[in-house]
């Protein structure tokens, strides 16, 4: 693991106004995590988990409270900026796969790389897909593609661009469980292979204690206890 921080969160909070008045989401978070690092967010539904993922990646803004992000402070900077160093150092794996409909598996992995400027895009998505079991898939659309192979055509897409910092939000969320099993296996090894820091929210216990630590939250705070909750020995 290395010994730099990758990102720094300092005094997050989060609010926001409805008929009732001011509503709290998150209570000046803090924590680090270390370049290379897995971290798994948990806790019941509505207590500020992919609040918090969102305000990590800059795609929400926080009431207060600062994020960096490899040293860049992601609130400093404007929306242009945000979606720029998201695109330099930042991966995305949601629940709903959010691949391009129409495009096909192979135009999905490429539109990063073409979006960077990447002129080698073509062999660089393919190569990614076979790695991830996709090679005979490449010109498949993802209507025909069942949900694992869609989540491992994002897979790919996240990864194809090597990132600092992948955000997987509930990923698993929507495969059977012998079809999460695989694809967080695949993760896992594609993680450790790239040298990414992992930061994935989930209800499933058993994926949070593969990652080096779990941060838990409870409406809107981190529990001190969990804060630094190491992982539970992982499977061979």
């Amino acid at each position: 693991m290395g010994n730099r921080n990758i990102i720094e969160v300092r005094g997050v909070t989060k609010q926001v106004r409805d008929a009732t008045g001011v509503l709290t989401i998150l209570h000046e978070i803090d924590f680090s995590l270390a370049a290379r690092e897995s971290v798994a967010i948990v806790g019941a539904s509505g207590s500020g988990k992919s609040t918090l993922l969102s305000i990590l990646a800059g795609l929400d803004l926080p009431s207060a409270g600062q994020v960096l992000l490899d040293g860049v402070d992601l609130f400093a900077l404007d929306e242009d900026a945000r979606a720029a160093l998201r695109g330099e150092r930042v991966g995305f794996v949601f629940q709903s796969f959010q691949l391009m409909g129409h495009l096909d598996a192979l135009e999905n992995v490429m539109l990063p790389l073409e979006l960077r400027g990447e002129p080698d895009a073509r062999r660089l998505a393919t190569e990614m897909l076979r790695r991830v079991g996709l090679g005979e898939r490449l010109g498949h659309y993802p209507r025909l593609l069942s949900g694992g192979e869609q989540q491992r055509v994002a897979l790919a897409r996240a990864f194809v661009l090597r990132p600092a910092v992948l955000f997987a939000d509930e990923p698993t969320g929507s495969l059977d469980h012998a079809t999460g099993e695989a694809v967080m296996q695949l993760m896992f090894e594609l993680n450790r292979e790239v040298g990414t820091t992992l930061v994935l929210v989930t209800h499933d216990p058993a994926i949070a204690a593969r990652c080096d630590r779990q941060i838990r939250l409870e409406a809107g705070r981190i529990l001190p206890a969990a804060a630094s909750t190491p992982a539970a020995a992982q499977p061979a």
